[in-house]
């Protein structure tokens, strides 16, 4: 089995990849996936949301695009008159900072503003005169994205861009690679556990929370982890009208989900088995409704209704994603590292890895600081809005 271009991982990144090559004219594309229901893939299994404020200028660009190509994203990924419903709800981020412990977020703000973002900064008082339901006697200050920013179904987005792929003739082999035939600087092939190798001229590391064992066929250490992240659905009898996505000074994230909500904070079981995908049941009982109760006093009452888990393709070096060709590889792309923001920056990653394919260089957004070279360099990036 032979095609020109070879990518491992068929999630939100290697469609939208494989979807954008297809799109520009390329046929010959192989994506190879070994779960063909989803059911464990982090795609499938994310919270999906899209913000504005980060603290880099190119995580704010790709972001930008991002949100610019999930609300036209009916032309872009349609198909004999069928059009994706991905849920787009634009209702932005609420980043909490605690009194005295301000400056970071005033910082983030302030780098946000200056690239255009349409972020706000609010008060204390002002925080509360606008959101009378949230406590705020700890509160120093907040921050607030009024457009481009909110939350979205990427499972349906993942499909859709599988969908678009495969009528544009790229092929997805329902396989798992193994390894790699190695040919000098290069690869040659990809193993498979039952179609046999996969050869090709250019292959693609889009394994997500696997990329770096992926990685370690190449002979190449890349730093991405897979973090165990649990998320919890619940209802509230006296709902909130009008609530964005709230980060709190904890870690914890909640936002509104159809009639009811959804919640995820920090990693609670930082050393689980990768494979591990049962959700941390006690994480609830001992953070998550007591740090919501806390923060939204309505949510005293709330009920479970569901949780689970899925996983963070973290990168370790500098929680910022690996984007280009793998040092000393000539012929091997990483696109993985994510670290949560996989969904969000697919589009840009998956235009602008089909660029590098077909031109050799970006065209649309500059993402060659994202390189692994900056692994072999000892260059970080520093990204200060984590969650």
């Amino acid at each position: 089995m032979k095609a020109d271009v070879v990518i491992i991982g068929g999630g939100v990144i290697g469609s939208a990849i494989a979807c954008y090559l297809a799109s520009c004219g390329e046929r010959s594309i192989i994506v190879i996936e070994r779960d063909p229901s989803y059911a464990r893939a982090s795609s499938a299994l994310s919270a999906s949301s899209i913000r504005q404020q980060f603290t880099t200028p190119l995580s704010i660009e790709m972001s930008r695009y991002g949100f610019e190509y999930l609300s036209d994203v009916h032309r872009y990924l349609a198909f004999d008159g069928e059009a994706p419903d991905i849920g787009l709800v634009e209702q932005g981020y609420l980043y909490l900072a605690e009194r005295g412990k301000s400056a970071r977020l005033e910082a983030a703000l302030r780098i946000q503003q200056a690239n255009k973002a349409p972020v706000i900064g609010l008060s204390t008082e002002k925080l509360k005169a606008r959101y009378s339901w949230l406590h705020t006697e700890d509160l120093g200050y907040a921050a607030l994205g009024t457009a481009a920013e909110g939350w979205f179904d990427g499972y349906s987005l993942m499909q859709a861009f599988r969908r678009k792929a495969r009528a544009l003739g790229v092929r997805y082999l329902h396989d798992e690679a193994v390894g790699f035939a190695l040919d000098g600087a290069s690869v040659c092939a990809v193993a498979t556990a039952e179609s046999g190798p996969v050869t090709g001229d250019v292959f693609v590391n889009a394994g997500g929370p696997h990329a770096a064992r992926i990685s370690d066929w190449a002979d190449f250490t890349l730093p991405v982890k897979a973090e165990k992240h649990t998320i919890f659905a619940f209802s509230c009898p006296d709902p909130i009208l009008e609530m964005p996505l709230i980060v709190d000074p904890s870690g914890l994230y909640v936002r509104p989900e159809g009639k009811g909500y959804i919640a995820g904070g920090p990693v609670w079981s930082p050393d689980s088995d990768p494979e591990d995908l049962e959700p941390d049941y006690l994480q609830f009982d001992e953070f998550t409704w007591p740090t919501l109760a806390q923060r939204i006093p309505k949510f005293e009452r709330i009920r479970m209704t569901r949780a689970w888990a899925g996983h963070y393709e973290m990168c370790t070096f500098d929680h910022n994603a690996l984007i280009g060709w793998t040092p000393g590889v000539d012929n091997l792309i990483v696109a993985a590292g994510f670290s949560g923001h996989g969904m969000q920056h697919a589009p840009a990653a998956g235009r602008g890895v089909a660029e590098l394919i077909l031109h050799d260089r970006y065209q649309t957004i500059d993402l060659s600081s994202l390189s692994p070279e900056r692994l072999v360099d000892g260059r970080p990036i520093e990204e200060l809005n984590i969650i």
